[in-house]
């Protein structure tokens, strides 16, 4: 599995005696010899590109930046009741980019039988928002699947059913995929993971912490409402099987702590090595029914895991193997179906997250054709929203970033020469990839107006195409996220970043806001995104994206100690009572976050060197300006079952300390805000890793 490292969220408070005070008007540092001061000119925070109304200035920013920084906008928002969370930056611009889709899809609807892409997409919309379709369908749609999973009984009928199942995108047991080989970069292989658990974690299953335990009761008890709804006989009992098998499941596999060592998650085991692994599977007919009977260069993340997942489906009776098959099928295609197991299926999303209603079916529907024809779909979305100057801004960014990584690596006092000069010449040959493909994908499933045949269509050819790969070079202009996504991510294996159109939107980005603004924002993604590469992942894979050792002994050492120092600094956040971080799990993150600040602002200083003037907004400096850019990003607000899945299970930090953790290690921002040694914004131990 390549570990590709996102900017967003997946699904992601000391105080000391308020200060009513107006922004410290510190003068800024300076300048250096033979410089000319620069003139200020005033100016208001909202003409730059940032918020007044988000601050509360009730709170001394030295103590907590990112309540001093979106206090004001936490006081004004309320999480949407279909929502887990809402944040001013990610669910602002994904609730435009939504609007607009809605407009496009509706319009194509009004024409499914267009035969053009345009009909396609208006079909497939059209299908989905078809509730009395769907409810007449009933279970017709998945009954294949269904009809698979209840005839599994030896090791032929349960190679053939995993196979039927893996072929539609229900990844029981494990799945299947394609990725570059770890140890030669230019091919694809077959790569095979973990997978079939139901609840978020496979800590859920194993410890008996009271929210581990109670979720485990509600999931328990979810699981025999969809077993009733989907037509199984005694659905309590099927139900406890259920729980036996996925809970040895979780016993089996790998924490995600585990996960995030790139060297243990490569094991090329090939077809020979799979088959002595999991004799328990028929692999010659588990690949000739994908339609892929030649795969044999074949990477397993743990082939004890693969072994003993085998051997349980194996030696477990068939009745419970054939029910938790069964759940498999009902738990992917819920969605998809009619009312009863939709919303039953949202009832746990619900327990898990405390989002209080089901999304609106449109704004669903819009996820699902997203999800089915995402190239498609954003053809029509670069069309509307991406105009070329986002493109040109987003390049000078990481020209600019990149060349103040460069300079960073000339001068740290920790690495040496020989470790020196491979970092350069992996952040030489490090790539970017800015608003679209430049070739486009071409979906080749037919479109009915049946909506659940049309999702299992969708996921079968994410099947067929990923399997498709296998043996051939690797297409290095291939995207991982569809255009209209507001995220953006770094691949260590293709060593590129990629910054699709749909972030590239205000708060991150706006051609009306100061370059300092800009930089604080959307520099900060593109610092985050380059810095993944020299993460404690992304530092193990070279300049052509091989898992390989550039790092002398002492460098790397030294490397691994300064990433401890973060690793414990965020362990010793509370995110709410009792609830800490994960340390390990968001270190590569908080990493990313720490280096992406610092770089961004050393490429603001350099854009605004030769600047004339300086404006002075509210009276907060250009300095003080890019930190509360850097921090208004991340305002947001959690329900607290969210709060606690996040700190459980996300790489990324809770939002406020992606805010406060990095910048209470910046002495610039020390000096910006005046901040005194011992203040909470001032971390003891300073942990600098880039």
């Amino acid at each position: 599995m390549t570990p590709r490292r996102s900017l967003a969220l997946v699904l992601s408070l000391l105080t000391s005696p308020a200060c009513d005070a107006p922004p410290p008007k510190t003068p800024p540092p300076p300048d250096p010899p033979g410089e000319a001061k620069k003139t200020e000119v005033a100016g208001k925070l909202d003409d730059q590109g940032l918020s007044l109304a988000a601050l509360d200035k009730a709170v001394d920013p030295c103590d907590d930046f990112y309540a001093f920084a979106c206090g004001g906008w936490e006081k004004a928002t309320q999480i949407p009741d279909d929502r887990s969370r809402w944040m001013r930056s990610f669910s602002e611009i994904d609730q435009r980019n939504e609007a607009d889709l809605r407009d496009i899809l509706e319009g194509a609807a009004k024409s499914p039988d267009d035969a053009s892409a345009t009909g396609r997409l208006g079909k497939f919309y059209k299908a989905c928002m078809d509730e009395p379709a769907i409810e007449k369908a009933g279970l017709k749609p998945i009954e294949p699947l269904l009809s698979a999973a209840r005839s599994a009984k030896d090791k032929k009928s349960l190679t053939l059913a995993l196979a039927t199942l893996h072929k539609h995108g229900v990844w029981a047991a494990f799945d299947v995929s394609a990725g570059q080989d770890y140890k030669d970069a230019t091919k694809m292989i077959g790569m095979m993971d973990q997978n079939g658990l139901g609840m978020p974690d496979r800590d859920y299953y194993l410890k008996d912490e009271a929210d581990k335990k109670a979720l485990r009761e509600k999931y328990v008890a979810h699981v025999e409402r969809m077993l009733k709804l989907g037509g199984v006989g005694s659905p309590k009992k099927a139900a406890a099987d259920v729980l036996k098998i996925e809970t040895e499941l979780a016993r089996l596999s790998k924490s995600r702590e585990e996960r995030r060592d790139p060297a243990k998650m490569y094991n090329k085991v090939d077809r020979a090595g799979l088959e002595a692994a999991a004799p328990s599977i028929d692999w010659t007919a588990y690949f000739a029914a994908l339609g892929f009977a030649n795969i044999a260069d074949i990477s397993v993340t743990s082939p004890s895991y693969f072994g003993g997942a085998a051997k349980l489906l194996a030696e477990e009776k068939p009745a419970a193997v054939q029910s938790y098959l069964v759940w498999q099928v009902l738990r992917a295609t819920a969605p998809t179906l009619g009312k009863k197991l939709e919303q039953e299926a949202f009832s746990f999303t619900q327990a898990v997250t405390g989002q209080k209603v089901n999304r609106d079916r449109w704004k669903r529907c819009i996820d699902a054709t997203d999800g089915a024809l995402g190239e498609l779909l954003a053809q029509p979305f670069v069309e509307k929203r991406f105009g070329g100057g986002s493109k040109a801004a987003a390049e000078s960014f990481v020209n600019a970033i990149a060349a103040a990584m460069g300079k960073r690596l000339d001068t740290l006092e920790w690495m040496d020469a020989p470790t020196r000069a491979a970092a350069h010449k992996k952040l030489d040959a490090m790539a970017y990839l800015i608003g679209y493909p430049a070739k486009y994908k071409t979906y080749d499933f037919a479109v009915t107006p049946s909506y659940a045949e049309n999702a299992l269509a969708g996921e079968a050819f994410k099947i067929k195409d990923q399997l498709a790969k296998v043996g051939k070079p690797v297409d290095r202009g291939e995207w991982y996220m569809t255009p209209p996504t507001v995220n953006a991510y770094y691949d260590p294996q293709k060593n590129q970043m990629v910054f699709p159109a749909g972030i590239l939107q205000p708060p991150f980005y706006s051609p009306k806001a100061s370059t300092v603004v800009n930089l604080g924002a959307m520099g900060m993604v593109v610092g985050h995104e380059l810095t993944h590469g020299f993460d404690d992942e992304g530092s193990q894979f070279d300049d052509k994206g091989n898992l390989a050792n550039w790092w002398s002994p002492s460098s790397r050492q030294t490397f691994e100690a300064r990433g401890a120092c973060i690793e414990k600094q965020y362990e010793g956040y509370e995110v709410m009572p009792g609830v800490r971080m994960k340390g390990k799990l968001t270190l590569g993150e908080n990493i990313a976050d720490a280096g992406g600040i610092k770089l961004a602002f050393a490429a603001y200083r350099a854009l605004r060197a030769d600047a004339a003037e300086t404006v002075v907004a509210d009276g907060y400096s250009e300095d003080q300006q890019f930190f509360l850019s850097t921090a208004q990003i991340w305002c947001a607000k959690m329900r607290d079952e969210t709060t606690r899945l996040m700190a459980q299970t996300d790489p990324h930090a809770n939002p406020k300390y992606r805010v406060n953790g990095p910048l209470s290690m910046l002495p610039e921002f020390a000096e910006a805000f005046s901040c005194r040694p011992g203040a909470k914004m001032v971390a003891k131990d300073r942990c600098t890793v880039w």
